[in-house]
């Protein structure tokens, strides 16, 4: 287990933990809590020896295997799938051992690597880490692609995907689905939960920590505080906590006012002089309750927006995508066609898996991308206030945020679009005091700042221009809990319409009303909830996944449901007629007729798979017998043969399932 005993841990002069105690037990799952700036990064140094505790005993089990995401940027011209297999330093070692036993001739030591290269998962390690890189959202064609030809979001989910293929007793993950959409976040939470080492897990995102996580840490006042259950069991205890404690102090404060008035009274009484001095040692002796110091909130509100056109605006066959990335090339279109209007006061929730467009249909909306095709008409006094996915977007490195605020201020001015908000300078500081930039951090270089910082100043720029149209693509991928809370409380209570696409639940449950689902090249109405679209996402992306292996063996690809096809309830079966009977086993004749060559063929690698498991069997005691080094070589080779051919059988093997199941679908 992981222990810590009086801990103290600092980082420069601030002092981050004093005194503190905590417990992981092995096989908990932790999710780490705590205000920015509390110590959740500089724990997670403190387990990986990055950072040493300045005092008390800290241990961590040494024969544990530790994996974590890397924060570098990885440049390199490595594949994906290797890039993400060489994630697995068992396997590396491994392999390393293969190569230094071949060049030295040594047949035993040949023999004893193979057989380690073997227990360390070699002959599937392939088809692992491509598992784990189509499930965080990448597409079958990517798999091969370089490293470096990937965006940096992307880069970060094959690190994200290397950690994962690491083989690990403890997994550090610090806000691992800040570059997820939802349907890789999805993948990823059914993931952890099979997952059966010690995970101790940094999110802001309530959801997630509340499907993985089963123990709760809370870093607060330099202290270690451990609760047993999920985050959302985390905030209900510790509302009773102070609550309890609330009280006590109220009864203390009392009693100690009591004692206090007998002391004032009668000290100076040569009669009561005993009573009062053994009052006042009482009132020594007695252990302080501390008073509930509530953290200070951060709050905020959308300014009424001047008017409210209705409808905002509308969308009249329009094609959404990117233009020409060179002169003379083709426009690239992703979603075709669209006609429908968007009204004053609709909270839309964009759904949508990885890839379909939902990005490019709230860039075109904002203005970033014209449409390709169709006609989109604004309605009058249309007021946009759009907050990017990436944050840099829209800011500038170099410069403060007050500068931010000034050429926001001459930018409206110059078109038009002042409408009563503050201008001079003393004002726009207030405002940014609002969102927490006070003092000289308004005269700090945004480039210089957290990804936090930067969020709450494009949500500040946006709510000083007072919109009526909300554009949201991922608002909360650096915002802390108590920041998302505000805005869901913000967008409540915002008169405007709300367009969000986001992979945080609790923020879409809370602001969102209706849904859209941007799939297939279309934008259709999403009748269900977002339980109901959680499971949507993971049988489009595995029947997506088998279309494209199909794709790529050259076979007739299945064709993917629908877009809105939400799973509809069962209802209890009837009694069926003779005629709904007969052509019930005809279909079951049809279906063993389609699949009979099919199922000859797993026939076939069954028995092929079984003498393999045979050979192997004697091979693997072979190697453990007093042998020649010449003989033991040569198992050694034969072995990796027979793992080889296994892996292709095994291989054809789940083909074939597949292909007989999609027959029988």
């Amino acid at each position: 287990m992981i222990t810590l005993k009086n801990v103290v841990l600092r980082r420069g002069a601030k002092v981050l933990l004093d005194g503190a105690s905590c417990t992981i037990n092995p096989g908990e799952k932790v999710g780490l809590v705590g205000r920015n700036g509390a110590g959740k990064s500089s724990l997670f140094r403190l387990l990986d020896g990055t950072l040493h505790e300045d005092k008390g005993d800290f241990n961590v089990p040494s024969h544990w295997r530790m994996a974590q995401v890397a924060q570098d940027m990885p440049e390199t011209d490595m594949s994906a799938t290797q890039f993400v297999i060489e994630g697995d330093t068992t396997l590396m070692q491994a392999q390393a051992e293969v190569t230094a036993s071949e060049e030295s001739g040594d047949g035993e030591r040949m023999a004893h690597a193979y057989m380690a290269l073997h227990d360390a998962g070699a002959h599937d390690a392939p088809a692992r880490a491509q598992a784990l890189i189509l499930g965080l959202g990448f597409r079958i064609d990517e798999l091969e692609r370089p490293v470096d030809s990937f965006s940096g979001g992307w880069r970060m989910r094959l690190q994200l995907a290397r950690a994962l293929m690491c083989p690990s007793e403890l997994l550090l993950l610090d806000e691992p689905t800040n570059h997820l959409d939802l349907d890789a976040l999805v993948w990823l939470e059914a993931w952890l939960k099979r997952y059966d080492g010690t995970l101790l897990v940094i999110s802001h995102d309530r959801e997630f920590l509340d499907a993985v996580t089963n123990v709760t840490v809370h870093i607060e006042r330099v202290q270690l505080n451990r609760y047993g259950g999920n985050y959302s069991r985390f905030e209900d205890m510790r509302a009773e906590q102070m609550a309890l404690q609330a009280t006590a102090y109220a009864r203390q404060q009392e009693k100690m006012a009591h004692l206090q008035k007998f002391i004032d009274r009668f000290k100076a009484k040569a009669s009561k002089a005993k009573q009062a001095q053994s009052r006042v040692k009482a009132l020594e002796r007695m252990e302080k309750i501390g008073p509930v110091l509530a953290e200070a909130d951060f709050n905020f509100e959308f300014s009424e927006p001047q008017n409210l056109p209705n409808p905002m605006l509308a969308l009249e066959n329009v094609t959404f995508g990117y233009p020409p990335r060179e002169a003379g090339g083709e426009p690239v279109a992703i979603v075709r066609g669209i006609s429908r209007s968007v009204l004053a006061s609709q909270r839309i929730g964009i759904l949508g898996a990885n890839g379909q467009g939902k990005s490019t249909v709230v860039k075109t909306i904002a203005r970033d991308l014209a449409p390709l095709a169709g006609q989109i008409t604004e309605g009058k006094g249309l007021n946009i206030g759009y907050f990017a996915q990436q944050e840099l977007d829209v800011l500038r490195p170099a410069d403060t945020p007050l500068e931010h605020m000034i050429r926001l201020v001459r930018d409206c001015t110059a078109q038009g679009r002042l409408s009563g908000q503050p201008t001079r300078e003393q004002d726009l500081r207030s405002f940014l005091g609002n969102f927490n930039f006070t003092g000289d951090q308004v005269k700090q270089s945004v480039g210089s700042m957290s990804g936090g910082e930067k969020a709450r100043l494009v949500l500040c720029m946006i709510v000083w221009q007072r919109p009526n149209l909300l554009l949201l693509d991922e608002p909360t991928n650096h915002l802390d809990l108590a920041t998302r809370e505000a805005l869901s409380v913000a967008l409540n209570e915002f008169e405007g319409t709300v367009m969000l696409v986001s992979h945080d639940r609790a923020l879409l449950r809370a602001v969102c009303d209706e849904f859209l689902l941007v799939s297939r090249g279309g934008i259709e109405p999403f009748d269900g909830d977002l339980d109901d679209y959680q499971r949507y996402l993971l049988d489009v992306a595995k029947q997506s996944r088998e279309a494209q292996r199909q794709e790529q063996r050259g076979q007739p690809r299945t064709p993917v449901p629908a877009a809105a096809a939400v799973p509809a309830p069962k209802t209890p079966e009837t009694g069926r007629t003779p005629e709904q009977k007969r052509q019930d086993a005809l279909r079951r004749q049809q279906l063993a007729e389609k699949t009979k060559p099919l199922r000859k063929e797993l026939d076939q690698v069954e028995k092929r798979m079984a003498q393999l498991a045979l050979e192997k069997t004697g091979l693997e005691t072979r190697l453990g017998q007093p042998a020649s080094p010449m003989d033991l070589a040569e198992s050694g080779r034969r072995l990796k043969a027979v793992n080889d051919e296994n892996e292709g059988l095994e291989a054809r093997w789940l083909e074939l399932q597949e292909l007989i199941e999609a027959a029988s679908a």
